[in-house]
């Protein structure tokens, strides 16, 4: 793997993050009725950027959750022993609630019907919005995000990384030739 381009720095996610905060105030006239849910790993981060925007700028303490979806994957049989799988951790009851699912990147889009899967086990939410902080394109399944940060044209042989101060120690966005 080659490192092509820093795409974004810690600045530019902050401020992506600020405007889908906006973009998510405005489609649901305020905060009030949300939950976030952070797909593990890099979506948790990301959320809680949200969740910390939406109580600045609504005064509303916006419920946060994590979702681990691993065992909802479509492609288990593909990457061969069970993976082990972190805590989904979800504070709140999800059913009649307004959920907006977070995730770093969208690509083929299975990582978030198998997100979809995994909540209705869990219960029957009222509403499901979609934030991503970078669209790669190449959807294989009808999923489109309600919030993009950014748009980034993509081969298949190029790879999006997304890096957060939680895990990685450094905040930004990456892109690799395979």
């Amino acid at each position: 793997m080659v490192l092509k381009s820093i795409i974004m720095d810690e600045a530019a996610i902050r401020r992506s993050m600020t405007r889908i905060t906006h973009e998510i105030i405005e489609k649901n006239s305020g905060a009030e009725d949300l939950c976030l849910l952070g797909i593990r790993r890099r979506g948790v981060p990301l959320a809680a950027m949200l969740r910390d925007n939406l109580e600045r700028f609504e005064g509303v303490r916006v419920p946060l959750g994590s979702l681990d979806i691993r065992l909802y994957r479509d492609d288990l049989t593909e990457t061969g022993d069970l993976p082990k799988t972190g805590a989904t951790d979800i504070p709140f009851d999800i059913t009649g609630r307004k959920l907006i699912l977070v995730d770093d990147v969208i690509y083929t889009g299975r990582t978030v019907r198998a997100a979809i899967g995994a909540l209705f086990d869990l219960g029957r939410p009222r509403l499901i919005q979609l934030a991503v902080l970078i669209d790669r394109g190449h959807r294989e399944l009808p999923i489109r995000p309600d919030y993009v940060g950014k748009n980034i044209p993509t081969s298949h042989t190029e790879m999006v990384s997304v890096l957060t101060e939680e895990y990685d120690g450094k905040t930004e966005v990456r892109l690799f030739q395979l």
